[in-house]
């Protein structure tokens, strides 16, 4: 079976041992991608999130680095290849349990403002993960993920006050 990408959203609420829960659609993605449970993660480049993706995605980050410094080449400018591959390489890879639980390392929970849940929005070659807030600070290009999420939220918590987990 072949890597189909990331779609979807989804709410995990912070666990115990502040551990989160990598959503099944999400964690089944990751699988194959990885071919294992190991989940990538970096904060993204231009917005307060995090960036979750599976192995997989090595080859074309690579691919990346190739084609960025071939337009540097071409445009006579300056491309420093070992910077840039520092900074597309420098995700953490994370192991998931069966049940798609992992600990978010400290430096992640600090950089993509992690408090006590996260949102996860498919984006195709990878998924961003947000903390709630931060996304409802986005501009309106944004509404359909804020809705989402406000409904998974308010589902979360519903089910949360209901007793049951």
């Amino acid at each position: 079976m072949s890597f189909g990408g990331y779609s979807g959203q989804a709410y995990s609420p912070s666990g115990d041992k502040g551990r989160f829960v990598l959503p099944p659609s999400f964690r089944k993605a990751v699988k194959e991608s990885s071919d294992g449970r190991i989940l990538c993660l970096d904060k993204h480049d231009r917005w307060n999130c995090l960036v979750g993706f599976g192995l997989s995605r090595n080859d074309e980050l690579e691919a990346q680095l190739d084609r960025e410094e071939d337009r540097a080449l071409r445009l006579g400018r300056d491309f420093d290849r070992d910077l840039r591959a520092t900074q597309l390489f420098g995700f953490a890879q994370v192991p998931f349990d069966d049940s798609g639980r992992f600990i978010m390392p400290e430096h992640l929970r600090s950089l993509g403002r992690v408090e006590d849940g996260l949102y996860f929005q498919g984006a195709g070659r990878f998924f961003t993960i947000w903390n709630p807030v931060e996304l409802s600070r986005m501009g309106e290009e944004w509404e359909a993920a804020q809705a989402a999420c406000a409904n998974l939220v308010a589902e979360a918590q519903a089910k949360g006050k209901g007793g049951g987990k």
